[in-house]
């Protein structure tokens, strides 16, 4: 038995969705431990392409899916999404899917109050989506969260919405928008509720379970490393933590079952929003990444920041979780260019610094130092093995791998789920 837990160790967008659906054929069960319906999973099978925000990605191989504690949930969007891959010919049972009974809900106020704070910061907007994320994060922190349990639990709903309301109406005084309804949100729950309450398990005993089996676990982290709440580019982040240590919190495991840790790694590095992104490309190469790797937001569909490959940036997502190897994803988008850079350290305050700035502010002000290297100018789809690959490109890969201290396990080099070189199998 070996669980594997998936982080993203750039900024998202990394490529978490594919990796986490190609391992799922060696994962008895899936379990995705943080974030909501602001991530986007792309996967690829038989040219037919499935956009995952909520669900777990193991769920397009049909493998049993949790979705755990650590996740805050619209169960208005989680039902939409499961329409929409019903659709696609895949059947989400109760039997499939699991969601945690203690789950944070996403409510309709969340969504209103995410819009207004963020259209009242102007010019200095964090770039969220927009969904509600971030107050039902921080409703869950002050102790006035609905629960998924609270859907079928009048008592406790009661004492909560209470709370909940309460607090927000305060707000939504201060800035002249009318109150939330009580009346209405409880209509609506009532609503949803008989829906939802298949699916609701007690998804801890689960995972356990399944271990005490001997049977392989799959956790799913959500966003990247530089979107964590204490550990990214704050403020511009998240409202939950992305890092390894998460998916024991985000399950209701002990941190001894996370066995090994993988970090899905892009080739290059894109970022969606707002902050800081010291590599970024504001030009022709920003535009040629983009345009072959079809850098758009799967939530959002906003055009993504693009710019060369930063190890000083994946050296610290990798310490931060304890990373035992990568999968380098979108090798391929990098087959035409004729020289590639590498960021391997930062001039700052005319110092050089191979350390990430504490804050915002000083990781504006950094200037790349880049060390540049051939490009391979020839295809690398379909390559199979390692040694299949260009001689150039086979030098890029051990260049990274010297720098940010941590050996590839795994390279994708197209979207589709066959075209991965596997070096390491994170169960063995």
């Amino acid at each position: 038995m070996t669980n594997v837990t998936v982080v993203g160790t750039q900024w998202g967008d990394e490529g978490k969705g594919k990796i986490v659906d190609w391992l799922s054929l060696r994962a008895d069960l899936v379990a995705r431990f943080q974030g909501g319906h602001n991530a986007g999973h792309t996967i690829v099978l038989n040219k037919k392409v499935f956009k995952l925000s909520l669900l777990p990605s193991g769920i397009i191989r049909k493998k049993p899916s949790i979705i755990g504690n650590g996740v805050v949930i619209d169960p208005w969007a989680l039902i939409n999404e499961i329409k929409k891959i019903e659709k696609q010919g895949l059947k989400i049972t109760p039997k499939l899917l699991k969601i945690s009974s203690k789950a944070s809900l996403i409510l309709p106020y969340h969504q209103k109050l995410d819009e207004l704070r963020e259209n009242a910061k102007g010019n200095n907007k964090i770039g969220t989506t927009g969904r509600g994320i971030g107050p039902a994060y921080e409703d869950k922190v002050g102790r006035r969260s609905i629960r998924v349990c609270d859907l079928y639990n009048k008592d406790s709903r009661k004492i909560q919405l209470s709370a909940a309301i309460t607090h927000h109406n305060t707000i939504l005084k201060g800035l002249n928008e009318k109150p939330i309804q009580t009346v209405y949100i409880n209509k609506i729950i009532s609503k949803i509720a008989p829906i939802i309450k298949p699916y609701v398990h007690n998804t801890m005993d689960l995972i356990i379970s399944a271990n005490k089996l001997g049977k392989n676990v799959l956790f799913e982290g959500a966003q990247g490393t530089m979107l964590d709440i204490d550990h990214g580019t704050y403020p511009y982040v998240t409202s939950s933590n992305t890092v390894a240590s998460q998916a024991a919190t985000g399950s209701g495991i002990g941190p001894s079952l996370i066995h090994n840790v993988l970090g899905i790694t892009k080739a290059y590095t894109t970022r969606v929003g707002n902050g800081p992104f010291p590599t970024e490309q504001n030009n022709s190469t920003g535009k040629l990444l983009g345009k072959i790797g079809h850098e758009f937001g799967v939530v959002t569909g906003r055009k993504r920041r693009c710019g060369w490959f930063d190890a000083v940036m994946v050296n610290y997502a990798i310490k931060l979780s304890g990373v035992n190897g990568i999968a380098l994803t979108k090798l391929d988008v990098l087959d035409t260019f004729k020289e590639i850079k590498i960021c391997v350290g930062y001039k700052l305050n005319n110092k050089i610094t191979k350390s990430v700035p504490e804050t915002y502010l000083e990781m504006n002000k950094l200037q790349p130092v880049y060390k540049v290297l051939k490009g391979w100018q020839s295809s690398t789809q379909k390559c199979k093995r390692f040694n299949d690959l260009p001689a150039n490109a086979k030098k890029y890969i051990k260049n990274i791998e010297k720098l940010i201290e941590c050996p590839v396990s795994m390279i994708s080099t197209s979207p589709e789920r066959e075209d991965t070189i596997l070096i390491k199998d994170p169960f063995k």
